[in-house]
C-alpha cells in the first residue's frame, strides 16, 4: 500500500493537516478498507482516465494509461467475478483509441451518455436533440474560433471548449462567451466543469449515473471508483456503504481516500487485484 494516501477533503497526499487523521493512521484505514472490498461477491471497478490512470497531457490523443496501471486492469479483468469498467468525459469513439482495452472492459464515455457493454456501443439522440447539438456547435465553434490555443471536442451528445493551453485572460474571455451565448440561444443544454475545459451536452447523464448503471449491468454488490476531476465528484456521491471512493490528486473531494496521482492509483489497483485473487470473495 501506497504511503502517500490522506483521508477525504484533507491536504495532498503526503501531507497531514492540523486535525487530520496523521498520515499512518490513514494509511492502515485505507489498507483495511481495501481488504474488505477485496472480497466482494461481486467487485465492479469503475475507472476514471485522464489524470487517474493516465498523466495529463496537452495532447488528448497522447494519453496513455501507465503500463502499471494497464497491467492491474488486465489482473483485475482475468478474476472471477470481477468487473472492470473505464468511465470518462472523453466521447467514447476517442476513449477506445487511448485506453486500448480489451471488450472485456465496459466503458463510458461523454459522462454517462454512450457506453460500450460487451464490445457493442450505443447512442442515440432525439430529434430535438439533434437540433440542440446542432447550436451548440454553432456556438462553440464560433466562440472558439478567434483563439489559437483554445479548441473544440466534438461528442456526441454535445461539445466541449479545452482552454489547458491558453492563459488566464483568453481562458476568461472564452469560457464568458459560451455561457453568454448557449444561455441566449441553447438554454436547455447542460453545463459541465472540468479542469481546463467547458463542456456543453444535450442530456444530464453524470457519472454518478454511470456508477448506478453498471452496478445494475454487472450486478456488483459493491464499487470501487477512481477519479481525479471535478466530475467524479457526481461518482463518488453515488457510492453507497461498504462501496470505495479514492481520489486522485488535489482538490475537495466526497471519496473517502485519496493518493497523489496516477502512479499511486496503479499501486493501489495493483494491491487490490493481489488481494482479490489472494483473499478470494464473500
Amino acid at each position: 500500500m501506497s504511503a502517500d494516501t490522506t483521508p477525504t477533503g484533507a491536504a495532498p497526499a503526503g501531507a497531514t493537516p492540523a486535525g487530520a487523521t496523521p498520515a499512518g493512521a490513514a494509511e492502515t484505514a485505507m489498507a483495511d478498507a481495501l481488504g474488505r472490498i477485496a472480497t466482494a461477491g461481486h467487485l465492479l471497478v469503475a475507472l476514471d482516465f485522464d489524470g487517474t490512470l493516465a498523466p495529463e497531457v496537452d495532447a488528448p490523443r497522447a494519453a496513455r494509461a501507465l503500463p502499471e496501471a494497464q497491467d492491474a486492469i488486465l489482473r483485475l479483468v482475468a478474476l472471477p467475478d470481477t468487473s472492470v469498467a473505464l468511465v470518462s468525459g472523453r466521447a467514447l469513439d476517442s476513449l477506445i483509441e487511448v485506453a486500448e482495452a480489451p471488450n472485456t472492459v465496459l466503458l463510458v464515455g461523454s459522462h454517462g451518455v454512450e457506453y460500450r457493454v460487451d464490445g457493442e456501443a450505443e447512442v442515440s439522440l432525439s430529434p430535438e436533440e439533434q437540433k440542440l447539438r446542432g447550436a451548440l456547435e454553432t456556438i462553440l465553434t464560433e466562440t472558439a474560433a478567434p483563439y489559437d490555443d483554445v479548441h473544440v471536442e466534438e461528442k456526441p451528445a454535445g461539445f466541449a471548449l479545452h482552454t489547458r493551453l491558453a492563459d488566464e485572460s483568453v481562458t476568461d474571455l472564452v469560457l464568458a462567451e459560451a455561457r453568454r451565448r448557449v444561455a441566449a440561444e441553447a438554454p436547455a443544454a447542460t453545463e459541465r466543469v472540468g479542469k481546463n475545459v467547458l463542456e456543453f451536452a444535450v442530456r444530464s447523464a453524470s457519472k454518478g449515473d454511470a456508477i448506478a448503471r453498471l452496478r445494475e449491468i454487472t450486478g456488483a454488490s459493491a464499487v470501487f471508483f477512481a477519479g481525479d476531476d471535478v466530475t467524479d465528484e457526481d461518482g463518488f456521491r453515488a457510492l453507497a456503504a461498504g462501496d470505495f471512493g479514492l481520489k486522485s490528486g488535489h482538490g475537495d473531494t466526497a471519496a473517502a481516500y485519496r493518493v497523489a496521482g496516477p502512479p499511486e492509483v496503479a499501486h493501489v489497483l495493483d494491491d487490490l487485484a493481489e488481494l482479490r485473487a489472494h483473499l478470494g470473495r464473500s
